[in-house]
């Protein structure tokens, strides 16, 4: 078990017997499965390696668990491997980057891969952590309509108000398990990069810290509760897009209480047809939702699978599942805007000049060169048919060609990589011919004359003359010090230079070493 000090510093310490357990019981389980193979070809391991690892892991098989045979090998592993091990899976699913577009998909049917638990061990975990009983305020307190890897929903009705609600509470001793797993997450990701050095370009430390810090947000359900509150906010006037309101008195630590929302499942696009549903309409409404909610906002849904979305009667979009948001400041959602106007109007070499003038790529490049690449990147595009039209693709290239430059990748941009593959998929899964760059063209073209036109900039300069008169008060003292410190200006003394400390040291040691054989002599003689 992690101790109590770790905790709270949040930190491990990579202890050995128990984490050596869990990395033979994690092996063995992928070895029984069949999973080890394919987790050794993504990562790449040289021939030593993947042989080494088989070998170990084999004579230990047999305490491998089982796992359910429905699934694939590699699905099969996780899901026995418990919660975190799901969890961990679900958020890879969004790494294309790192585990290639076929695994992600193949992980991506993790989103419901765990049985609820008991509605007794709901009730008992709500009365406590709200200090409530469950009659005293909620009615037709259902049994779990969804269930997931950290948390489970019940549907419910407030005895004083009337209204139906959706109640997430944490599954029990989710915590300590999340935990005790990282550490041991942390410990199998160094013993990965230390065997397999070719492995290290995939950072795995740094996705294990990429995942803690997602899961720590996540089991803290105050803070998913403050997001989905900002969010509503945000998109309160936003047309056609809905966000349950959060209903505070009934939110803490490992429970978190929103109004019940209905609506299709944007998976299901049978139903989805058979309510008359357009979904060119709606395949519409989800990238440019998406784009208006980051551009504007800075602030986006980070986690946008199908899971997470659904459709009311009338074809609004209700989104929930508030535990992976993704931030973009002012500055940077500018130049995102810019690089992919210049994109859609082709000016490449205004996208060159963006990246210059945001510092992304040195001055020592060659612009022209730059643009250049970037055209490599764009006019592909434009040949395509309409359904063979990815911004997630061109995004993926026009990091690569950045990084020939010497850009180093910012994170939040490929946060919102990420999320637009999975939007974009999930779009695209409505409306196979859907035209990403008609459709992103009005939200990008309206941010760009909102936040680089003269309004913009008469902002922009009133909110810098804000920040400057906020050290007002301090002027007078600030230049009063400037004056006294220019008017009492001593010019330093010169340097003197002195025999160093070693010189000096071997020189009297020499010293007294000399006099003291010359008395030894003289004491003899």
């Amino acid at each position: 078990m992690v101790s109590q000090r770790c905790i709270l510093r949040g930190k491990y310490d990579m202890r050995g017997p128990h984490n050596i357990f869990r990395l033979i019981r994690t092996g063995a389980t992928f070895e029984r499965s069949g999973a080890m193979a394919l987790a050794l070809n993504t990562l790449e391991a040289p021939v030593s390696i993947r042989v080494s690892a088989r070998i170990l892991a084999w004579p230990f098989k047999i305490f491998g668990l089982k796992g359910d045979k429905q699934y694939s090998p590699l699905l099969r592993a996780l899901i026995a491997l418990g919660p975190a091990y799901i969890k961990f899976g679900q958020l890879l699913s969004t790494r294309p980057d790192v585990v290639g577009e076929k695994l992600a998909k193949e992980l991506s049917i993790l989103q419901d891969a765990l049985p609820p638990f008991s509605q007794k061990q709901a009730i008992i975990a709500i009365e406590s952590d709200l200090g409530i009983k469950i009659n005293d305020v909620f009615t037709d307190f259902t049994t779990p309509v969804a269930a997931a890897s950290l948390a489970q929903v019940h549907k419910a009705k407030v005895s004083s108000t009337g209204e139906v609600v959706a109640v997430k509470v944490l599954r029990p001793g989710i915590e300590k398990a999340f935990l005790r797993d990282i550490d041991a997450f942390y410990f199998i990701a160094r013993f990965i990069e230390v065997l397999s050095p070719a492995s290290r370009r995939l950072k795995p430390v740094e996705v294990i810290r990429y995942f803690e810090g997602i899961v720590r947000s996540e089991i803290d359900l105050r803070m998913e509760s403050a997001a989905a509150a900002e969010f509503f906010s945000n998109t309160a006037h936003d047309k056609d897009f809905q966000v349950p309101k959060v209903v505070w008195n009934l939110c803490s630590k490992r429970v978190m209480t929103t109004e019940w929302v209905e609506g299709i499942s944007l998976g299901d696009v049978k139903s989805l047809k058979s309510h008359g549903i357009n979904l060119t309409e709606l395949a519409r409404l989800i990238i440019q939702s998406f784009l208006r909610q980051a551009l504007r906002d800075g602030f986006f849904h980070a986690d946008m699978h199908q899971g997470n979305l659904r459709c009311g009667k009338s074809g609004n979009l209700i989104v929930m599942d508030f535990g992976i948001m993704g931030r973009i400041d002012l500055y940077t959602r500018r130049v995102y805007a810019e690089i992919l106007n210049g994109f859609i109007c082709k000016n490449y070499k205004r996208v060159a000049e963006v990246h210059f003038e945001a510092g992304y790529v040195d001055y020592e490049e060659d612009i022209n060169e730059f643009a250049q690449a970037l055209r490599s990147v764009g006019e592909p595009i434009f040949g395509m048919e309409a359904n063979q039209i990815s911004m997630a693709k061109l995004l993926a290239h026009l990091f690569e060609v950045t990084e020939r430059f010497g850009m180093q990748v910012r994170t939040e941009l490929l946060l919102l990589q990420r999320t637009m593959v999975v939007v974009e998929g999930v779009a695209r899964s409505l409306d196979p011919n859907l035209n990403m760059w008609e459709v992103a063209h009005p939200e990008v073209e309206l941010y760009i004359k909102e936040s680089l036109g003269p309004k913009s900039l008469l902002n922009d300069i009133a909110q810098s003359v804000k920040a400057v008169s906020k050290f007002g008060p301090h002027a007078p003292y600030l230049i009063e010090k400037s004056l006294r410190n220019a008017l009492d200006f001593r010019p330093p003394k010169p340097y003197k230079r002195r025999l160093p400390a070693l010189v000096g040291g071997i020189l009297l040691g020499l010293i007294l070493g000399s006099m003291t054989v010359l008395l030894t002599l003289l004491w003899f003689s």
